[in-house]
């Protein structure tokens, strides 16, 4: 599928933003040390990715923003950078399935783009550890006992619960970076007098 100038500038213009906040506010959230600092940055990456989608609602559009969003990642200071690329890859695929799964661009797709791309950060570790870092899945796994154990108050005895309640909270986080961003879409897709991309959008 070939993208106008337009839609091609569109889209790198997002991917650029996606981009620079990996690079700034991953590096503070980083230094800092913040429990969930994967969710924010995926929360605020996968707004910026789904507004662009919004600017542009044709397939691949998405996973274009992720992809220049993963090339500018190259240029961040320091650190280990190849799991956060493998990040930023895997929610702009998993958003870009969704989207074009559901169909023509409607909040009930965004929603769902957005709650499957914030749950990534819940499961990249049981890929990119064993991978990149030859840590065992079963130290992963405890590493996430410990942090749902401290978020929810619960003994490492509960497991499940553990499993499931952080579960919830990232699809619930994604779903309202899904709605945010289409409402937000929306509005800027009007204030530009390009609204009728999405005419007879459903609600």
């Amino acid at each position: 599928m070939r993208f106008s100038t337009r839609e091609l500038v569109t889209m790198a213009v997002f991917g650029t933003l996606w981009g620079l906040s990996e690079m700034t506010l991953g590096t503070v959230l980083k230094s800092l040390n913040i429990p969930l600092g994967g969710v924010v940055l995926s929360t605020v990456g996968l707004v910026i990715a789904l507004v662009g989608r919004v600017l542009v609602p044709r397939r691949g559009s998405t996973l274009f923003i992720g992809v220049i969003a993963t090339l500018l990642k190259l240029f961040s200071l320091g650190g280990v950078i190849i799991g956060p690329m493998i990040g930023i890859m895997g929610e702009a695929l998993v958003a870009e399935v969704a989207l074009t799964a559901l169909g023509r661009p409607r909040r009930a797709a965004f929603l769902v783009a957005g709650a499957v791309g914030v749950l990534c950060p819940l499961v990249q570790p049981f890929v990119t550890n064993p991978l990149l870092f030859g840590r065992t899945l079963f130290t992963v796994w405890l590493d996430l006992l410990d942090l749902g154990g401290r978020l929810f108050g619960l003994g490492s005895d509960a497991a499940l619960v553990i499993v499931l309640a952080l579960a919830a909270l990232h699809a619930a986080i994604g779903l309202v970076a899904g709605w945010f961003a289409w409402e937000a879409g929306r509005a800027l897709q009007t204030r530009l007098g390009r609204d009728t991309a999405l005419a007879g959008a459903g609600s």
